[in-house]
């Protein structure tokens, strides 16, 4: 029997052209992740970074991303994380991505620790013992992934922390038997 992985599709379509070959083109994954959320370009949010480890997004230094105490809204905050958390699966996931048909954020938690000031960085993870459940899903199925992304201003000043409840359907690897009318092959030759 042969086992084939399907083609992307749903979730991992956009990203089909990065992960061809024997390794997957984080920088292909980052450009296409960077330009895929609507919401994120018009709030000016920018991916820096996608690997198998992590995602970084950034949020720029802009008056309009701001509160009326000056300081960045917790909306630029969370988004920034968001897209950080998704993009860090991408990354993980990177070696599996055609099988990825859905990844949906099931719940979301917040901490703000400082007043957040100027550009700000969110390094986001998703947790490794997930990520391998995910790739053993032969038979397909809903997987749980936990993710987390800690923001930090310009001085590497911790600002805010996320976690993130996620869940990722898997699609099922295809079984195939040879051919009836394959021949036989012999024993010896």
């Amino acid at each position: 029997m042969t086992r084939t992985i399907p083609l992307p599709s749903g979730f991992a379509q956009p990203f089909a052209d990065a992960v061809t070959g024997d390794a997957p083109d984080f920088e292909g994954l980052r450009a296409v992740a960077d330009a895929l959320v609507p919401f994120g370009n018009h709030a000016g949010i920018t991916i820096t970074e996608i690997g198998p480890d992590r995602a970084v997004a950034e949020i720029p230094d802009q008056p309009h991303l701001t509160n009326h105490m000056a300081t960045v809204h917790a909306g630029a905050l969370f988004l920034a994380a968001d897209i950080a958390g998704a993009s860090a699966f991408v990354g993980a996931a990177a070696d599996v991505l055609s099988r990825i048909d859905l990844l949906v954020l099931r719940d979301a938690r917040s901490t703000f620790r400082r007043p957040a000031i100027g550009r700000v960085r969110a390094v986001a993870t998703v947790d490794d013992r997930d990520m391998a459940r995910v790739r053993a899903t032969d038979a397909g199925g809903r997987v749980e992934v936990d993710g987390r992304a800690h923001l930090y201003d310009d001085a590497d000043v911790l600002v805010a922390k996320f976690t993130f409840d996620y869940v990722c359907t898997v699609l099922a690897l295809s079984t195939t038997a040879p051919p009836s009318n394959a021949p036989t092959p012999i024993a010896g030759s």
